[in-house]
Protein backbone atom coordinates (compact mmCIF):
# COMPACT_ATOMS: atom_id res chain seq x y z
CA UNK A 1 0.00 0.00 0.00
CA UNK A 2 1.37 3.41 -0.97
CA UNK A 3 0.53 6.68 0.69
CA UNK A 4 0.47 9.98 -1.18
CA UNK A 5 0.87 13.37 0.45
CA UNK A 6 -2.13 15.70 0.21
CA UNK A 7 -2.44 17.54 -3.09
CA UNK A 8 -2.27 20.86 -1.28
CA UNK A 9 1.35 20.03 -0.43
CA UNK A 10 2.18 18.99 -3.97
CA UNK A 11 5.08 21.06 -5.33
CA UNK A 12 3.43 21.51 -8.76
CA UNK A 13 0.49 23.36 -7.23
CA UNK A 14 2.50 25.53 -4.88
CA UNK A 15 4.42 27.31 -7.66
CA UNK A 16 3.06 29.63 -10.31
CA UNK A 17 4.07 28.23 -13.64
CA UNK A 18 3.86 30.07 -16.91
CA UNK A 19 0.86 27.97 -17.87
CA UNK A 20 -1.00 28.86 -14.67
CA UNK A 21 -0.36 32.55 -15.20
CA UNK A 22 -1.46 32.38 -18.83
CA UNK A 23 -4.67 30.53 -17.89
CA UNK A 24 -5.40 33.18 -15.25
CA UNK A 25 -4.97 35.95 -17.84
CA UNK A 26 -7.20 34.15 -20.34
CA UNK A 27 -9.93 33.67 -17.73
CA UNK A 28 -9.69 37.34 -16.85
CA UNK A 29 -10.06 38.39 -20.49
CA UNK A 30 -13.03 36.07 -20.99
CA UNK A 31 -14.78 37.53 -17.95
CA UNK A 32 -14.06 41.09 -19.10
CA UNK A 33 -15.42 40.36 -22.59
CA UNK A 34 -18.53 38.81 -21.06
CA UNK A 35 -19.09 41.98 -19.03
CA UNK A 36 -18.77 44.16 -22.13
CA UNK A 37 -21.30 41.99 -23.96
CA UNK A 38 -23.70 42.23 -21.02
CA UNK A 39 -23.60 46.03 -21.25
CA UNK A 40 -24.34 45.88 -24.96
CA UNK A 41 -27.33 43.60 -24.32
CA UNK A 42 -28.67 45.98 -21.68
CA UNK A 43 -28.39 48.93 -24.09
CA UNK A 44 -30.05 47.02 -26.93
CA UNK A 45 -32.94 45.88 -24.75
CA UNK A 46 -33.40 49.42 -23.43
CA UNK A 47 -33.50 50.72 -27.00
CA UNK A 48 -36.40 48.35 -27.70
CA UNK A 49 -38.61 50.38 -25.37
CA UNK A 50 -39.65 52.57 -28.33
CA UNK A 51 -41.37 49.55 -29.93
CA UNK A 52 -44.45 50.15 -27.81
CA UNK A 53 -44.80 53.63 -29.32
CA UNK A 54 -47.28 53.48 -32.23
CA UNK A 55 -45.37 56.29 -33.98
CA UNK A 56 -42.35 54.02 -34.50
CA UNK A 57 -41.83 53.38 -38.18
CA UNK A 58 -41.85 49.69 -39.26
CA UNK A 59 -38.33 50.03 -40.73
CA UNK A 60 -37.03 51.42 -37.44
CA UNK A 61 -38.77 48.63 -35.55
CA UNK A 62 -37.15 45.97 -37.73
CA UNK A 63 -33.73 47.60 -37.40
CA UNK A 64 -33.95 47.71 -33.60
CA UNK A 65 -35.02 44.07 -33.41
CA UNK A 66 -32.24 42.99 -35.78
CA UNK A 67 -29.61 44.94 -33.85
CA UNK A 68 -30.80 43.49 -30.54
CA UNK A 69 -30.75 39.97 -31.99
CA UNK A 70 -27.16 40.42 -33.21
CA UNK A 71 -26.02 41.69 -29.81
CA UNK A 72 -27.78 38.90 -27.91
CA UNK A 73 -26.37 36.28 -30.29
CA UNK A 74 -22.82 37.54 -29.67
CA UNK A 75 -23.52 37.56 -25.93
CA UNK A 76 -24.67 33.93 -25.99
CA UNK A 77 -21.54 32.92 -27.90
CA UNK A 78 -19.36 34.67 -25.33
CA UNK A 79 -21.24 32.90 -22.53
CA UNK A 80 -20.48 29.55 -24.17
CA UNK A 81 -16.81 30.48 -24.44
CA UNK A 82 -16.87 31.11 -20.69
CA UNK A 83 -18.43 27.68 -20.10
CA UNK A 84 -21.99 28.83 -19.42
CA UNK A 85 -24.07 26.49 -21.57
CA UNK A 86 -27.62 27.41 -20.53
CA UNK A 87 -28.95 30.78 -21.60
CA UNK A 88 -32.27 30.49 -19.81
CA UNK A 89 -31.13 32.56 -16.82
CA UNK A 90 -29.74 35.30 -19.08
CA UNK A 91 -33.02 35.51 -21.01
CA UNK A 92 -34.89 35.97 -17.74
CA UNK A 93 -32.37 38.37 -16.20
CA UNK A 94 -32.28 40.74 -19.18
CA UNK A 95 -35.96 40.24 -20.14
CA UNK A 96 -35.05 39.41 -23.72
CA UNK A 97 -38.26 39.54 -25.78
CA UNK A 98 -39.44 36.53 -27.79
CA UNK A 99 -39.26 38.63 -30.97
CA UNK A 100 -35.52 38.99 -30.43
CA UNK A 101 -35.05 35.31 -29.52
CA UNK A 102 -36.78 34.28 -32.76
CA UNK A 103 -34.21 36.24 -34.79
CA UNK A 104 -31.07 34.80 -33.19
CA UNK A 105 -28.50 33.47 -35.63
CA UNK A 106 -30.19 34.81 -38.75
CA UNK A 107 -27.68 36.18 -41.23
CA UNK A 108 -29.00 39.28 -42.97
CA UNK A 109 -27.61 41.01 -46.01
CA UNK A 110 -25.96 44.34 -45.33
CA UNK A 111 -27.21 46.99 -47.71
Amino acid sequence: MTVRPPQSLSPSLSRDTGLNLLEYELMSERADALGRHELKVEKAITALSVLSDPATMPERREQLLDDAADVVWAFFIQREICGLRSNRDAVQRYCIPKEVMARLGIVRRKT
